[in-house]
């Protein structure tokens, strides 16, 4: 459903309510949206886990870190500037580079290739995974369970 500044939904694992948003926001105004739900819930940025999509990493590659710059996303930079903080969990969900100059946002808003939607159920299926496994167990298991897969 919508709410404010995001499209909202949740659902419940391992016994924990988990609040799902998609901000409705500008990506460069992500944070609001983030900064907003998080005090609305009462849910301390030890508990979110901001998922991205990532040019710098190869297509279908996924990470995992507790803390780390804004590589020059700015999503990220938007959130880090919201939290006054750059400690918090993301899910970096690589999609490669393969645009021409000028061409990123037409290949970020694109459409997947052949190749990409054979493999994409696999990542999709790792991913929900990986946020049951930190909803369950947290970052630092996580991490190690899940990253270099």
């Amino acid at each position: 459903s919508s709410g404010r500044y995001a499209h909202v939904t949740e659902f419940h694992n391992h016994g924990k309510t988990v609040l799902m948003i998609k901000p409705n926001t500008f990506m460069n105004l992500s944070g609001k949206a983030i900064n907003y739900w998080l005090q609305a819930e009462n849910i301390s940025k030890e508990h979110l886990l901001v998922i991205t999509d990532d040019l710098a990493l190869p297509y279908g590659t996924i990470r995992l870190r507790s803390k780390g710059s804004d590589g020059g996303h700015n999503g990220l930079k938007s959130i880090t500037e919201s939290l006054a903080s750059a400690e918090y969990c993301r899910m970096r969900f690589g999609i490669g580079n393969e645009f021409s100059k000028g061409k990123q946002v037409d290949y970020v808003l694109g459409k997947w290739s052949e190749e990409e939607m054979k493999i994409m159920p696999e990542k999709l299926t790792l991913s929900h995974e990986i946020i049951k496994s930190f909803v369950a167990h947290g970052i630092t298991k996580t991490m190690n369970d899940f990253n270099n897969k």
